[in-house]
Formats: structure tokens, C-alpha cells, sequence
């Protein structure tokens, strides 16, 4: 059995060894957890979110990102200041989403990059991680 922030799965029964969990396992993790985090930071998770691992870099794609208040911003051309907004609170959740990433892939956050696409209402992040991460295939 897995658990939230351990990098093994187990062997098959009566083994008593332990492997490392795969790329899949961990990605569906993370995906997990940012909806967890979503949730309680903005009050509501995308509507649909993909995460993928690509060497040391962990790519998100979340589309039907935007709350009510932040559809109405970009109704009134206020995108900016919402692209603003949304960088200050993703910098501001950085230890949670460290913590995140370090228990699910073994590495913190080395460097970070998000955009949002008001017309398509999709965000995208890339987290650039300090190491990379060992795995076993999908």
C-alpha cells in the first residue's frame, strides 16, 4: 500500500521489500493533492487537472481554473491584475507546495513558472525541481 509521502510501494506479499513507486502512482499523487490544495486555498479545484513528470520538471495543466470572482475580473479586462493575483498566492502557497512535491517525487522545488489562458480558462505550472526524481516505469 501506498501512502501520502512515501516513495515505495510494496513488493508483492511476503516479500518484505520495498519499490520505488511509479512515474503514474506519483503523478496521479500530485494531481491528488493540488486539488486538495485548490480546494482549500481558493474554495473550489479545476475542473479537470493533468499532471505529468517529465525529468525533473513537474508539468500541470488545469483546465476550468477560474473561481466566480476571477471569471468576473476577466469579464471586466481585468486580466492582469488577476495573473498578479494568482502569482502572489501560488509564491505565497510555495512551502505547502514544496512539501508536496518533496513527499512525492523526493525533490523540492528548485524553480516555478504558471500562466493562465483567460479565453480557454486553463492554467498551466511547471515546477522545476531540485533533482530527479528515481522512478519505475508507468
Amino acid at each position: 500500500m501506498v501512502t501520502s509521502g512515501n516513495t515505495v510501494a510494496p513488493f508483492p506479499e511476503g516479500t518484505g521489500r520495498q519499490r520505488p513507486r511509479t512515474q503514474g502512482q506519483r503523478e496521479a499523487e500530485i494531481t491528488q493533492r493540488l486539488i486538495r490544495f485548490k480546494r482549500e486555498r481558493f474554495g473550489r479545484g479545476p475542473g479537470d487537472i493533468k499532471t505529468r513528470i517529465v525529468q525533473d520538471m513537474v508539468i500541470v495543466r488545469m483546465t476550468d481554473a477560474l473561481t466566480l470572482q476571477e471569471e468576473a475580473l476577466v469579464q471586466s479586462g481585468d486580466v492582469d491584475l488577476l495573473k498578479k493575483i494568482r502569482a502572489r498566492l501560488l509564491e505565497a502557497g510555495r512551502p505547502e507546495l514544496d512539501c508536496i512535491l518533496q513527499q512525492t517525487t523526493g525533490c523540492g522545488i528548485a524553480s516555478m513558472y504558471a500562466d493562465l489562458c483567460p479565453e480557454t480558462r486553463e492554467r498551466v505550472i511547471v515546477f522545476v525541481l531540485a533533482g530527479t526524481p528515481a522512478m519505475t516505469a508507468h
